[in-house]
């Protein structure tokens, strides 16, 4: 396009088959992409006034936007959305210079392009990571960010790992989470990954002096060759350099790449930095399972394992992971794990200690470990039988090796050992031996047909053994009738009963009766009744007794929208099989109706528990859940929320579906978590509760900022100035800080180092000749690199014996401010008042007098 004062002149249109939008002069919104080649014409306005001849555009053009004399709109240079999002102007038809249409209003929406790469906020970040570090715990993170539309795609980042440095054996130690950045081991990582062997082994001291001490001890030099010149020495010393600064010489270096579209568009724009990774050796490991014999002789307290922090300052502590009312076990100094007495396998077999290593703080300097203690068992105890008689029941005519029973006898000592390994023998039977036992399970059998005639009780003497100790039980076995009765239901139809859904689960619905003829008080003439028909979801159940009665109880929930009734058949059954050629028939069975009536159920919800993660720079009008619930009768189900104290939420009362408010700003540092109750509600009164948890995820939103701004320094006595700064961020966007002089400046008159993750240490190089106030520009970032610079002020001056600034007299003569002037004022005012306005009464006439 060409421009000309008398107007627009087109060249070329702005896209094939398409052309130049005209329109009335009316309120216009236009959407332009950023980085259109200019010039490039947008609209051209067309006033219902003949005589017009030029228009005004004002508003937020920035010099980019025109609009020529004949109303075409058109860019003069191209539109950046990182810049500015939406231009408002506003547009006027002329005659002459006076408007005679308009103003109107033309937004321009400028839309976003993926024209700027991702980057990180670091070239090189640094990784520590030890030995046996769990894998997909996180150890370092890169941070990375893009200038483009973070709603759009073209901002959404995604991280991968490009390449391990070294990597031998084709095998990945490390991994990234693509979502956030977050570097943590592999399974291989977490087994492989060793820290570089080192030659000095002491704790403390001077490396040289420690270097020199450790080769004359081990390589005994001739002592005329000084040790710098020494080869074999300063070969020693170059390693030993590496592993004392290991950054300058890390283990590994990952490559990382960043990319925008979500890394899933061949034209996603990246960046790339490194990450280099230091592997250190890990001392603190877990010395567990430790097993110990119970009953252990020995001299108490008993040292049974070690702890070793990485730490060597550590203090440790060690609790019980269970409640128990004893714990005999202690720590010593030196990470010594002590046993206090003897153990009791019986009393409880394991132990889980929890050592701690903390400072002197109480700060935990190592993770937490848990440590087993297996205590293996002893043959300390007998066998001991279950009943001190053990009656069992055998039916006469029974064929030979027809099974009588198990004894039950019980060891306490470990199953899985050979203590507990038992074995049975018969020792007396009476009034004859007509039974075996199986030596390893102890059931016990017939060995011929039994007639009651014979004998209708038998007497037997069980030993059993484990490898240590002996029992004795009795065993008392009864020769009972043969089952050929069989039981009769004093009714085999119990009718219809009605029951509501809302039935509490054991209620009783009937009870049924039935009879046996058999010999009472043994199996044939026990009465057991089961459901074998219409209960197949297992809603009813029977329960009996000894006295041929049986209890119909609700066994489980009742549902009329799932069944409105059942048809039940319960039979009566006895323990013991009937004899040959008898079989059950429908005298030993009963039927009984029962219908359920229907009740205006409260609504149901999908999930009993409703937990909702989220980060806190999540936008207005995003979705935060939907809620589903369901009545059961199928009736409309509405939705309202209470509980929300800071009112960020709204809920669709149809729907269910929880929003962000419009307005509302998410704030973990205003609170991390929070909850509140969704009521899901029929149209009648039927209302169900479900509390909601919502737990706000950090982001960088906050920078780290001082404490204090200002502080001075006594000339004769400078002291360093410690600078404490606070970010109400957590990790990985809290501490550590970096602090630095405003643009990396070296400064003629200050030092500044840090002291810790939080705080750094300000001082003076040279003290000037007089008092004098700087203004010292700081600048404090967090350890994802976010922060600005702030202004610290420092007086330095010469200090009383007090230790305070001195003030020479005189020195603010005639300098009082405002305040102070009119304090001073009205306090001589009101002196002047006591002094001539005390007054008297004298004669009816008032008087003053000084």
């Amino acid at each position: 396009l060409s421009l000309t004062k008398k107007g627009l002149i087109t060249v070329y249109l702005c896209a094939a088959g398409k052309g130049l939008e005209k329109g009335p002069l009316e309120n216009k919104v236009l959407d332009i992409p950023e980085g259109t080649p200019v010039p490039y014409a947008l609209y051209q306005f067309q006033s219902s006034h003949l005589e017009v001849d030029g228009f005004r555009l004002t508003g937020e053009t920035e010099g980019k936007i025109s609009i020529s004399e004949d109303g075409w709109l058109y860019l003069e240079q191209t539109l950046d959305w990182a810049h500015t999002q939406t231009h408002t102007l506003e547009l006027e038809a002329l005659v002459g210079s006076e408007p005679v249409e308009g103003p109107v209003i033309i937004t321009i929406n400028v839309l976003d392009v993926n024209n700027h790469a991702p980057s990180f906020n670091q070239t090189d970040y640094i990784g520590i990571v030890r030995e046996r570090t769990p894998a997909g715990v996180p150890f370092a993170r890169v941070f990375a960010t893009d200038l483009d539309d973070p709603e759009s795609p073209n901002a959404h980042l995604s991280y991968t790992l490009v390449s391990q440095i070294p990597n031998r054996d084709n095998t990945l130690f490390f991994e990234i989470n693509s979502n956030t950045g977050e570097i943590s081991t592999t399974a291989e990582g977490e087994r492989l990954l060793k820290a570089r062997e080192s030659v000095i082994h002491s704790r403390g001291g001077d490396f040289s002096d420690s270097l020199k001490k450790r080769f004359d001890d081990y390589c005994t030099p001739t002592g005329d060759i000084p040790y710098e010149l020494n080869p074999f020495y300063s070969c020693v010393q170059r390693a030993e350099s590496r592993r004392l600064n290991p950054l300058e010489d890390p283990d590994f270096t990952l490559i990382v790449r960043v990319e925008d579209m979500g890394g899933e568009s061949v034209n996603a724009l990246n960046g790339n930095t490194r990450v280099k990774i230091v592997v250190q050796e890990n001392l603190w490991v877990n010395p567990g399972p430790i097993n110990l014999r119970e009953q252990l002789k020995g001299i108490y307290p008993m040292p049974i394992g070690k702890v070793q922090s990485n730490d060597p300052s550590a203090f440790y502590r060690l609790v019980q992971k269970e409640r128990e009312l004893t714990f005999p076990f202690n720590v010593t100094e030196e990470g010594d794990i002590l046993l206090t007495e003897e153990l009791d396998r019986e009393d409880k077999a394991m132990y889980i200690l929890v050592v701690f290593a903390e400072d002197s703080y109480g700060n935990q300097v190592d993770p937490p470990l848990e440590v087993q203690v297996v205590v293996d068992d002893v043959n300390d105890n007998a066998p001991i039988c279950e009943e001190e008689l053990s009656v069992f029941e055998v039916q006469e005519n029974e064929p030979t090796g027809s099974p009588v029973g198990h004894l039950m006898v019980h060891d306490a000592d470990d199953d899985n050992t050979p203590n507990a390994l038992l074995s049975y023998s018969l020792v007396t039977q009476t009034p004859s031996s007509v039974f075996t036992i199986d030596g390893i399970s102890g059931r016990i059998q017939t060995k011929q047909m039994l007639q009651r005639r014979d004998a209708t009780e038998y007497h037997l003497t069980v030993r059993v053994n484990d490898p240590g100790f002996s029992t004795e039980c009795k065993v008392l076995i009864k020769v009972i009738d043969i089952n050929n009765e069989l039981p009769i239901f004093e009714m085999n139809d119990y009718g219809s009963h009605n029951l509501s859904e809302d039935t509490a689960l054991g209620h009783t619905l009937l009870t049924v009766k039935a009879t046996d003829a058999d010999d009472p008080g043994t199996g044939s003439s026990r009465i057991e009744f089961h459901i074998t028909a219409g209960n197949e979801d297992g809603v009813f159940a029977m329960e009996t007794d000894d006295n041929g009665e049986g209890r119909l109880v609700v066994a489980k929930p009742l549902n009329y929208e799932t069944a409105s009734s059942y048809k039940l058949q319960i039979d009566a059954r006895n323990p013991e099989p009937l004899v040959s050629g008898l079989e059950y028939g429908a005298e030993s069975s009963a039927v009984v109706l029962v219908a359920i009536s229907d009740v205006d159920e409260a609504p149901v919800f999908d999930m009993d528990i409703l937990d909702v993660t989220v980060p806190e720079d999540t936008k207005e009008g995003a979705t935060l859940l939907k809620i589903d619930a369901k009545d059961p009768e199928g009736k409309e189900i509405l939705f309202k929320m209470e509980g929300d104290t800071k009112g960020w939420l709204e809920i669709d009362p149809a729907t269910g579906e929880i929003k962000i408010k419009n307005k509302a700003v998410l704030d973990r540092e205003m609170v991390e978590a929070f909850q509140f109750t969704v009521v899901a509600f029929e149209k009648g009164d039927e209302q169900t509760y479900r509390e909601v948890s919502v737990r706000l995820l950090d982001v960088n939103d906050n920078v780290p900022k001082l404490t204090e701004n200002q502080a001075f320094i006594c000339v004769k006595k400078p002291q360093p100035i410690v600078l404490t700064a606070l970010d109400a961020d957590a990790d990985p966007f809290g501490a550590p800080f970096t602090f630095s002089l405003a643009q990396g400046k070296k400064s003629p008159n200050w030092d500044l180092s840090a002291v810790d993750g939080t705080s750094a240490k300000l001082t003076l190089k040279k003290s000037p000749s007089e008092d004098k106030t700087f203004l010292i520009p700081i600048n404090i970032k967090d350890n994802a690199g976010m922060g600005i610079t702030q202004k610290f002020e420092v007086r330095v001056c010469n200090c009383t014996e007090l230790g305070y600034c001195f003030t020479e007299p005189g020195v603010h003569a005639g300098v009082l401010g405002m305040p102070t002037t009119i304090g001073i004022l009205a306090l001589l005012f009101t002196g002047v008042v006591a002094m001539h306005c005390t007054l008297r009464e004298e004669g009816g006439v008032v008087q003053s007098r000084n």
